[in-house]
């Protein structure tokens, strides 16, 4: 059914996603699949996906660290790189993803996968062989995340789920990935794509932005720092002599070389040592990359992170879609998709996930 009713790429807009959630949702509910077992979960094999015939060709070359001679690495030219976090938790959200970064490009073999994982060998191994398994063609990398340092510099917030070192490892991007690769996306596990994303990996970053990403400046900047801030004349000056916007980190476009350059991993650490002193903001991650990048970043289009779909960080509520065309759909936000849908009790914009899940169940009718 997902095949026959999905929009054509190119094709989605509010009203097109919707109408295809209702469909699926009608039938997802008609199969009744029910609550899944996630301890010993499998993943069906995804498909291989091909360049179009108007695709560069991806050539490897070889870098000598500028610090190092002795270290030389392997990078692509004309390749998308894409980085992401990977844990065990979130992982069928993170299949999800990948399938439909790769369904969705024009040139899916040129996509590089950077990802970044617990340090413990365990882990990495299993994560490693989850993802040859499910895609045996898959350019990437899984690089290992120290949690204990960073651990020390998380201060509790509003969702637990939101104090998990790994969710801090975007501060450390430029640290962990080569240094010859100089741009690379950065997605969160809960999303999907239904655009290409070489296009999203072409944003401009301007003369000077270290960064690029959708922003909302009709939003309540106001709210995401504390009383303490605000009233702090040292730290509210921090805005002085820009606009700051609000924009959500799980996509941005960020240019690692023009990051090392500034060293803003040590500017993002310092405002999370500030904070474990004295409490100037309330939710975990974001805050520090508004106060370091807000008002500086690159534009990119809102159709590229349709953002906020598992509502509110308290109790998940369902929500609507924005207004406008539609390029990635984002479940930040408590409520996951693959949750609600195991539970029975699906949003209606869950069912545009569900076609990417990649989860072997026995209940699932093959086509």
């Amino acid at each position: 059914i997902a095949a026959s009713i999905m929009p054509k790429l190119g094709s989605f807009n509010s009203s097109s996603l919707l109408l295809f959630s209702l469909l699926w949702t009608i039938s997802f509910s008609a199969h009744n699949i029910g609550a899944i077992n996630t301890k010993n979960f499998h993943f069906k094999e995804a498909p291989k996906f091909y360049n179009s015939p108007t695709c560069p060709s991806l050539h490897d070359y070889y870098y000598n660290s500028s610090t190092d001679t002795n270290i030389t690495q392997i990078c692509f030219q004309n390749a998308v790189n894409v980085a992401m976090t990977l844990d065990a938790a979130y992982l069928r959200g993170s299949m999800a993803a990948i399938l439909s970064v790769l369904q969705h490009s024009s040139c899916p073999e040129n996509v590089i996968f950077h990802f970044v994982a617990s340090s413990s060998s365990a882990n990495i191994d299993y994560l490693n062989l989850k993802l040859a398994t499910s895609f045996p063609y898959l350019h990437f990398t899984i690089y290992p995340f120290r949690d204990s340092p960073v651990a020390g510099l998380i201060s509790t917030s509003i969702r637990a789920a939101l104090d998990c070192p790994l969710n801090y490892a975007r501060n450390y991007l430029p640290d962990l990935l080569p240094q010859c690769i100089q741009k690379v996306v950065y997605l969160d596990s809960d999303l999907v794509l239904v655009d290409d994303i070489t296009k999203l990996a072409a944003t401009p970053l301007g003369e000077e932005a270290v960064l690029a990403a959708p922003e909302y400046c009709n939003a309540n900047f106001t709210t995401y720092f504390t009383p303490t801030f605000w009233s702090n004349p040292s730290l509210s000056l921090t805005f002085a002599n820009r606009k700051p916007c609000y924009f959500n980190t799980g996509v941005m476009v960020i240019g690692l070389e023009r990051w090392r350059d500034g060293d803003y991993t040590t500017k993002i650490v310092e405002w999370m040592e500030l904070q474990k002193r004295m409490r100037i903001y309330e939710l975990g991650s974001l805050p520090p990359f508004l106060l370091v990048f807000a008002g500086n970043i690159a534009p990119v289009d809102h159709k590229w992170n349709q953002h906020g779909l598992g509502g509110d960080n308290f109790r998940g509520l369902c929500r609507d879609l924005h207004p406008g065309p539609v390029s990635l759909l984002h479940w930040s936000g408590k409520g996951k998709p693959w949750v609600r849908l195991d539970a029975s009790r699906p949003c209606p914009l869950d069912a545009l996930w569900a076609p990417y899940d990649l989860l072997q169940t026995p209940y699932v009718l093959e086509s």
